[in-house]
């Protein structure tokens, strides 16, 4: 086969009453009550499926930049030799709402690791994202896409985020390591695959 996918389908599945139990702990948001519900407000929602690409089957590297929530710079090229983990999502998605604590936890622990987090937001104003991260506590940087769309549209082509959220892994050398497709059901999932790209560049 072209591309190496194996799915993590099982696992996901498995995982599935500890993504209910997420949603339950955010009983005091709206949106995410609204989630629950059924009510996608706009979002185009994933299932949480799982690809990954095999090293020696992934596509050229991806170069991608753009204007922080401060008014900063934000490029791929800033971090060189580093496993990138690029979350696609916007303020009123609530499953995006829903992943937010995990993601955080995630990029706190491999601060200095090997790996780094980026946010693109596709939607928002400045003010919004931030207020976002204010409320869940986000502290890694994101790209304000909405008026370019120049930071999704890098990823087009190789793996496109398709749906909001989606998050992407990005091996030392910029390919496409492996993707999330909808809200992250565990974040033991992502954990495995940041852990198991870095593991890759490792010297032996």
């Amino acid at each position: 086969m072209s591309i190496a996918r194996r799915s993590r389908a099982l696992a996901v599945a498995a995982l599935l009453a500890a993504g209910a139990l997420l949603l339950t702990a955010c009983g005091s948001d709206p949106l995410a009550e609204q989630y629950r519900e059924g009510s996608s407000k706009g979002y185009v929602a994933g299932d949480g499926s799982v690809t990954e690409i095999a090293q020696d089957e992934r596509g050229d590297a991806i170069s991608f930049a753009g204007v922080g929530e401060d008014g900063e710079q934000i490029s791929s090229a800033d971090y060189p030799g580093q496993v990138l983990v690029v979350n696609f999502w916007y303020a009123a998605c609530a499953p995006c709402r829903a992943e937010a604590e995990d993601l955080e936890s995630l990029h706190a622990a491999y601060a200095d690791k090997g790996a780094t987090f980026i946010g693109v937001n596709v939607r928002d104003t400045a003010d919004t994202a931030k207020s976002f991260n204010g409320t869940f506590g986000v502290t890694y940087p994101s790209i304000l896409d909405v008026d370019s769309g120049e930071a999704k549209l890098a990823f087009t082509g190789s793996v496109p985020p398709n749906a909001v959220p989606t998050t992407i892994v990005l091996d030392a050398q910029g390919r496409v390591a492996a993707r999330i497709l909808g809200q992250l059901q565990d974040r033991t999932i992502l954990d495995t695959l940041i852990r198991d790209t870095i593991a890759e560049s490792a010297p032996e």
